[in-house]
């Protein structure tokens, strides 16, 4: 049962989605420092990067629901120890192999762990405020990638050590984390089936494929963009500022996650067409955007266009998400999301060790000529097929959340927060399965009522 005293745990578990995603974006301002030290290219950084994206989506598929089956704290408490242990190794990482080695167990444990505290947020959602998870779920990832962007290059610039104290700082964290949710009370009731729940299951629903289907382009167009500039932004930065600040690469990420962020917040109230339109929309303006900061050799324009990359992200990822879950039943939820992360866990990955690639035959500057193109013609392609299907849809097709409107009441927020996004903004190297886990728990209060009435 959830604790009586749902502050403390709820706030436990939000700092665990923080602490989560700022790890999985650490990493992204010290790619030139391992660079310089090692010799690296930009294809073995692809690599490193998409090592953890793989692994992240393997997690999701397996152990989306194994906290429905074992509670939230051994999952939890399992997932924090092996990100620790991910964090050590990372420090005394020293080749490639080992980088790539430690972030696939990072991969692993995030996507476990980011599950379980998912849940769990909605196990201790407020009754006096619903929707507070879904918000929290959407947020605190963005924030945290924001965040862990910005204590990596803040000490790369003034702590000794920069490849080693910003893993340590997480590692302990992890490990007060995992002592605090030991400590804490379970939030639901465990049921049998934890080896069934580990079985992948990918399939679309058939209210969701048409809107999986007008929406595809763009989804693939922002994660794709959104793995360029995690994998590749330091290196793309020092192409145009070769004297900037090594500080530089990592806070153009910064830049597009805190963008990112604030997106998904201000799009919540928009419908889901209207967001993911807006969205695609930005996508070709921010690769011309940068193209131009590359030829003109200007940072503040390559700045610009991680802000506008990141609020074509955070309204494609909160509309796409919301148009794609709108008519699917419960039953067909958790399979349907798991397609949707496939679909984006793929569309960050694979274009940027294309990229990685490209830049290692062709250099940097042409590879990021072919990146750009190529998102922007697969956003233009989607607002296309938004746009049409936005003049054939008719006004009844709003969704009950749209005409609950802002004044509607408890009763409408609650509409509204079923409908949310819940984990869109990207996460360093990862937008993070939130909904499997809570469509997951909702499941299982559903069979302890079936149960309880028998």
């Amino acid at each position: 049962m959830p604790p009586t005293g749902k502050r403390p745990p709820f706030a436990l578990n939000a700092s665990v989605l923080i602490t989560l995603l700022a790890a999985s974006s650490a990493p992204t301002p010290l790619y030139p420092v391992y660079q310089d030290r090692w010799g690296l290219s930009a294809l073995s950084v692809t690599v490193v990067f998409s090592a953890y994206t793989l692994a992240l989506l393997t997690a999701l598929l397996t152990t989306g629901a194994l906290s429905d089956h074992l509670g939230r704290r051994p999952v939890l408490v399992g997932s924090l120890a092996l990100e620790a242990v991910a964090m050590a190794v990372l420090a005394s990482a020293d080749c490639a192999d080992t980088l790539i080695a430690a972030r696939v167990l990072q991969g692993l444990a995030t996507g476990a762990a980011t599950s379980a505290a998912g849940a769990a947020l909605v196990d201790l959602d407020p009754p006096g405020r619903p929707g507070r998870s879904a918000l929290t779920n959407s947020i605190a990832p963005a924030a945290g990638m924001a965040a862990g962007v910005l204590v990596a290059t803040l000490l790369i610039r003034h702590a000794p050590g920069p490849t080693v104290t910003v893993y340590l700082v997480l590692a302990l964290v992890f490990l007060l984390q995992a002592a605090a949710i030991a400590l804490s009370p379970e939030t639901i009731r465990p049921y049998a089936g934890a080896w069934r729940s580990l079985r992948p299951r990918v399939a679309v629903s058939p209210n969701a494929r048409r809107a999986f289907l007008i929406s595809g382009a763009g989804v693939v167009a922002v994660w794709a963009l959104g793995g360029f500039y995690s994998s590749l932004g330091p290196a793309f930065v020092h192409l145009v500022a070769p004297g900037a600040p090594q500080a530089a690469g990592g806070m153009v990420f910064f830049a597009l996650s805190l963008s990112a962020a604030v997106t998904v917040w201000t799009t919540r109230v928009l419908r889901p067409l209207t967001a993911t339109l807006l969205g695609c929309a930005a996508v070709p303006a921010a690769a011309a955007l940068s193209l131009a900061g590359m030829h003109l050799v200007s940072l503040p324009a390559v700045f610009a266009a991680a802000l506008l990359a990141g609020v074509a992200f955070g309204a494609v990822a909160q509309g796409s998400m919301r148009m794609v879950l709108a008519r699917v039943p419960q039953a067909d939820r958790s399979t349907t999301l798991a397609a949707y992360y496939v679909l984006s866990y793929v569309a960050m990955s694979l274009p940027a060790v294309g990229a990685g690639v490209l830049t290692q035959s062709y250099g940097l500057r042409t590879a990021a000529h072919l990146y750009a193109g190529l998102v922007a013609l697969l956003a233009t392609a989607a607002l296309l097929t938004l746009a049409l299907t936005r003049t054939r849809t008719p006004a009844r097709t709003r969704t009950p959340a749209d005409a609950a409107g802002p004044a509607a009441g408890t009763s409408g927020r609650r509409v509204r927060s079923r409908q949310a996004v819940v984990g869109t903004a990207r996460c360093g190297d990862t937008l993070e399965p939130w909904h499997q886990a809570m469509n997951g728990s909702r499941a299982t209060r559903t069979r302890a009522r079936t149960r309880a009435r028998a």
